[in-house]
């Protein structure tokens, strides 16, 4: 238990520093995919929505924390999308749910709902009108993750068959 959870903290600390460093090259438009959110409903999908949420706190503190914009925005919308991940929990389809379109359902929907607290509450005050922030920002960058998303469901999938 003690080494899962030390490889997770290993995995983590490389996907903020990959977000935070390296994903602003594969930017379209200004919109990036979020790793961060992927890996969080992994975690909940994988250890339930407990862990999920406590990891989707730890990770959005440590990401506002390295970048340093909106203190403790990554924290509460990560802590949401974690609770949220939870929710699709099966001890017995776990390994079905990360290799088949369940999993890119999950993103979707928990990228979704990240990204519509996320822009609505940085874009206050803004130029950036309430839709905008929800349909143009934040279904963009939903999208994008879920197709980012493939990745792991490929990865998955071909452990099942194996």
């Amino acid at each position: 238990m003690i080494t899962r959870y030390f490889k997770y903290i290993i995995i983590s600390f490389l996907l903020v520093l990959i977000q935070s460093k390296i994903m602003r090259f594969f930017s379209l438009e200004g919109i990036t995919p979020d790793l961060l959110t992927i890996w969080i409903a992994y975690i909940a999908v994988q250890r339930g929505q407990m862990t999920g949420t406590l990891w989707g706190f730890a990770l959005g503190m440590f990401y506002d924390l390295s970048v340093g914009s909106f203190i403790g925005l990554s924290a509460l919308t990560k802590t949401i999308a974690g609770f949220t991940a939870g929710y699709f929990y099966d001890e017995q389809r776990t390994s079905m749910t990360l290799g088949s379109y369940r999993f890119l359902i999950v993103v979707l929907l928990v990228s979704f709902i990240h990204n519509a607290l996320y822009f609505i509450i940085y874009t206050r005050g803004s130029e950036t009108g309430f839709l905008s922030a929800i349909f143009e920002v934040g279904l963009a960058t939903t999208c994008y993750t879920t197709i980012i998303s493939l990745l792991p469901v490929f990865f998955f999938a071909r452990k099942i068959v194996k």
